[in-house]
């Protein structure tokens, strides 16, 4: 399979005490190797470093020690090659449906028939249908993460880093939600590192 194979190498995070407190160990030293087009669940209770393990990849935080790469190039900082997708409902509240989604592209200057056509594509792909005109406060938590995959997708990244995206959604928007999830997965074959501390979630995904 093609793709780029990602690896993280003795990667650790502490963050420095305030005053007198001691500095906290907020991840321990991570190895991970992860193939293309794997479908990885990282799972665990909360503040075992889970989500901080992703931001490093995402490269919203650093490292204290190790690294991450991408078919060996160390990642530093953020980057088309991954799609972010957080737990909070993280849309431009002063953007519709179709403008967060078109937001990646129209910083990567791609012309505006191409950036109205991919957009196109992932509002059909995540049933938006009918809502690229509306803003995020009248869309129900379970459209703004559709709204959210969308965009992450819309980017063509290499890897989808997902960190716990439908802990806020009820039960049963939090299934068709993965699988969703699951059928786009299928059909692309994207990289994916999701965080969950849900064990039935994890298993049906990963």
């Amino acid at each position: 399979m093609s793709g780029k194979t990602l690896r993280i190498a003795g990667v650790t995070r502490t963050f420095a005490g305030q005053g007198r407190a001691k500095p906290t160990l907020a991840l321990q030293p991570t190895d991970l190797t992860v193939a293309p087009g794997e479908f990885v669940a990282i799972l665990g209770p909360s503040g075992c470093g889970k989500s901080t393990l992703l931001r490093i990849v995402a490269g919203l935080d650093t490292p204290t020690a190790g690294s991450v790469t991408l078919d060996g190039m160390t990642l530093a900082g953020p980057g088309p090659d991954r799609g972010m997708v957080f737990q909070s409902y993280t849309l431009f509240p002063w953007l519709t449906v179709a403008q967060n989604i078109r937001f990646g592209l129209q910083e990567r200057g791609l012309p505006e028939t191409e950036q109205h056509a991919i957009a196109q594509k992932f509002i059909a792909r995540t049933g938006l249908k009918g809502f690229e005109n509306h803003w995020p406060r009248q869309l129900s938590g379970g459209m703004q993460q559709r709204c959210a995959l969308a965009r992450a997708l819309a980017n063509d990244p290499e890897i989808l880093l997902l960190d716990e995206p439908f802990g806020a959604l009820d039960h049963q928007t939090r299934e068709l939600m993965q699988e969703l999830l699951l059928e786009i997965w299928e059909a692309d074959r994207k990289t994916v590192l999701f965080v969950t501390h849900d064990i039935d979630e994890a298993i049906f995904l990963a």
